[in-house]
C-alpha cells in the first residue's frame, strides 16, 4: 500500500525568517495561526532563511498544537556559525543581524550536524522531511557522494520519514531522481503557469520513480502573484524581460475573461500535473494565507485550462 500524497497546501516559512522586511511576531503568529485554523498541515522552513530565525519562529508557533497532526519540513547543507554581528544580512535577503553566517557542508557530519541543529532550534523532537537545499550552488560532487547516501542512512534509522532535495536546477532535480535515494523533491520556479522546462525530463523521472514533487516559487517571484501585472513585476528576483510580461498580461486577460484571476491560475496550475502533490506558498500574514486559502478553493472552468493548455 502506497503512502499517501502530501497535502495540496503547504505554508513556506522564509517570511518569517524577515524576507525582504522584518515580519513582526504578531503578523508570524497570525499566519500560522490562520494556516491551522483553514486546514494547512504542511510547514517548511530551513537554516537559511534568516539564519535560523525561520525555524526558531516556526518551532515556537507550532508548539502548541499536536505534532502528530502536521508534517514539517526543513533543510541541510548550510551550516550556521558564529558571525560578526556588526551588521546584516540583507546581502542575502534577510532583514536579520549577521550574528552567523552560512557555511556549505555536505559531508556526513555536516548534514547530521545540521539537522540536529535545526532540531535543537525548532526546538522539537523531529522533523519529517529532510531536503538537501540547493545543492547546485554548493560543493555539488560531494551532496551526490555524501550527503545523499547520509540521507538514506538517517531514514534508515527512523530520524526522518522522508528525504529530498530542493532546488530551482532541473538537471540537478533530474539526477538525484534517478539515484533511486530520494523520496521527495521541492521544485522552486521551473512547473509554473509561465514556464515548465521540468516537464521535458525531471517529473517523468518523477513518476517512473515513485518521487513527490513539491511546487514552490509557482508566482516566478512575484510576475503571476498579482490579477493586474505591473511594469516594475519581478521575474527570478529581478526585473521581468518584456516577452515574459507579455505573456503574463495574455494569461491574466484569458483568466478574466474566464471570472478568476490570474494568481487563482498560478496557484493552481502546477497540481494538475500527475507528479506534483504540493504547492508549498511563502506567507508573511494572516490575511495572505486567507486570500490563498480562498484561491485554492476557486473554481477554475474546465475550458480555461485547455485554453491554456491550447
Amino acid at each position: 500500500m502506497s503512502a499517501p500524497r502530501l497535502p495540496a497546501l503547504g505554508f513556506g516559512a522564509a517570511q518569517l525568517g524577515n524576507l525582504y522586511r522584518e515580519t513582526s511576531d504578531e503578523e508570524a503568529a497570525g499566519a500560522v495561526q490562520a494556516a491551522w485554523d483553514g486546514g494547512i498541515r504542511l510547514f517548511d522552513t530551513a537554516p537559511h532563511y534568516g539564519l535560523g530565525t525561520s525555524e526558531r519562529r516556526l518551532g515556537a508557533l507550532l508548539a502548541e498544537y499536536p505534532r502528530e497532526e502536521y508534517l514539517l519540513s526543513t533543510k541541510v547543507g548550510r551550516l550556521l556559525e558564529p558571525g560578526p554581528g556588526t551588521g546584516d544580512d540583507t546581502a542575502h535577503g534577510f532583514a536579520v543581524p549577521d550574528h552567523h553566517v552560512r557555511r556549505w557542508d555536505m559531508s556526513e557530519s555536516g548534514i547530521r550536524r545540521s539537522h540536529a541543529d535545526s532540531v535543537e532550534r525548532l526546538g522539537l523532537d523531529a522533523v519529517d522531511i529532510l531536503y538537501l537545499h540547493d545543492p547546485e550552488e554548493g560543493p555539488t560532487e560531494q551532496a551526490f557522494a555524501d550527503a545523499l547516501p547520509t540521507l538514506v542512512a538517517m531514514r534508515e534509522e527512523g530520524l526522518v520519514t522522508q528525504v529530498g532535495v530542493g532546488s530551482k536546477d532541473v538537471d540537478v532535480l533530474t539526477r538525484a531522481v534517478r539515484t533511486g535515494m530520494v523520496d521527495v523533491i521541492m521544485l522552486s520556479g521551473r512547473y509554473t503557469l509561465l514556464e515548465q522546462p521540468a516537464a521535458r525530463e525531471l517529473l517523468p523521472a518523477c513518476l517512473e520513480h515513485g518521487v513527490e514533487v513539491v511546487a514552490v516559487s509557482v508566482f516566478n517571484s512575484g510576475i503571476l502573484s498579482r490579477p493586474q501585472v505591473a511594469e516594475d513585476a519581478r521575474y527570478e528576483y529581478a526585473g521581468a524581460p518584456v516577452e515574459l510580461l507579455e505573456r503574463a498580461r495574455q494569461l491574466a486577460a484569458l483568466a478574466r475573461r474566464h471570472g478568476v484571476e490570474l494568481p487563482d491560475l498560478a496557484l493552481r496550475y502546477p497540481l494538475r500535473h500527475p507528479a506534483i502533490s504540493s504547492v508549498v506558498l511563502g506567507m508573511r500574514t494572516g490575511d495572505q494565507v486567507r486570500q490563498n486559502l480562498e484561491r485554492m478553493a476557486r473554481e477554475i472552468p474546465e475550458e480555461l485550462w485547455q485554453a491554456i493548455d491550447g
